[in-house]
């Protein structure tokens, strides 16, 4: 069990375990660098070909391994040190995140990719995912900005995917703000969010990567849309938006949800130092760190 914080509301509330919605299986550094290439083919930037994540000179003390005997493991080792109950993750690609599903599905959620420019193909790619994992399968991913072409929060290509998640009773993840990486930020503006959540009310939005700098839009967004989420992705808890920690500490408090950044940016080390010293209020530790991840995602895929 973790040791005790010093913060009673975060060690009560983490009794009941954490649930976070970024998992990125930690990989030894030649294998990390492979899965980044297609974020390299996006960009012009010298530096970025040669960085070991694309985005490194935004973090310090990445999560670097050069030998791991299995990443599942680990994960699970990481997870009981420090109270984390559940990690959503991604089902799509990668065996490990499959092996995760199928050897703990008490442990992980899945989360699968769809790329808008496949057309039917990305519908298919949702439906074979259905019927494949039934109600493990708790949410679609699309990171746009990255893929080639890029395509945007807005863009007629994503609207057959939005009707999908409704259909299926899935959340969708997307991705807000200026992109780590040297990437064009215009298909990630939290302007375009306002159109998609107008014409799909029902569709359950949970946004990455914390919408800099336009944080206040955020929440004037997260207010206005029921179905709207934030998630805290890609941000050490010392940096969290005071915009966001103000939203959750008042009327956003179902709104807001935990997601770490480990293994990708962040250690999970540094993310649960830092963690119990956000100034959020007593009553909103158990909403941010479990019960609004249960709400959006644990009751999602039984559609």
């Amino acid at each position: 069990m973790p040791e005790p914080t010093g913060n009673a509301a975060f060690d009560a509330a983490r009794e009941g375990g954490i649930v976070d919605t970024f998992l990125s299986f930690p990989d030894t550094k030649a294998a990390k660098a492979k899965i980044y290439d297609y974020i390299r083919k996006a960009s012009l930037d010298q530096e970025t070909q040669s960085m070991e994540m694309p985005a490194a000179y935004m973090f310090k003390d990445l999560p670097s391994y050069d030998e791991i005997d299995d990443p599942l493991e680990l994960t699970l080792a990481e997870m009981d040190r420090f109270g984390i109950s559940r990690f959503l993750t991604n089902v799509t690609e990668r065996d490990i995140g499959k092996r995760a599903l199928r050897e703990h599905p008490d442990r992980f959620w899945g989360l699968i990719n769809a790329d808008p420019n496949q057309g039917m193909e990305a519908l298919r790619t949702i439906d074979r995912a259905v019927e494949e994992w039934g109600s493990q399968l708790k949410s679609v991913h699309v990171w746009g900005t990255a893929l080639q072409p890029s395509v945007a929060i807005d863009d007629k290509k994503m609207y057959p995917i939005y009707a999908k998640c409704i259909e299926a009773n899935l959340p969708i993840v997307l991705y807000v703000g200026v992109p780590g990486p040297r990437i064009p930020m215009a298909p990630q503006l939290p302007i375009l969010l306002d159109e998609v959540c107008c014409f799909f009310p029902e569709l359950k939005i949970v946004t990455r990567h914390g919408g800099e700098p336009w944080t206040e839009l955020m929440v004037k967004l997260l207010l206005k849309y029921p179905n709207l989420y934030y998630s805290t992705s890609a941000f050490a808890p010392k940096y969290y938006p005071s915009d966001i920690i103000d939203f959750a500490n008042t009327r956003g408090a179902d709104k807001i949800i935990h997601a770490g950044y480990w293994a990708a940016g962040l250690t999970l080390d540094r993310i649960h130092a830092e963690l119990p010293s956000v100034p959020l209020r007593d009553e909103v530790w158990p909403k941010f760190l479990r019960e609004n991840a249960n709400r959006v995602f644990g009751e999602a895929g039984t559609g």
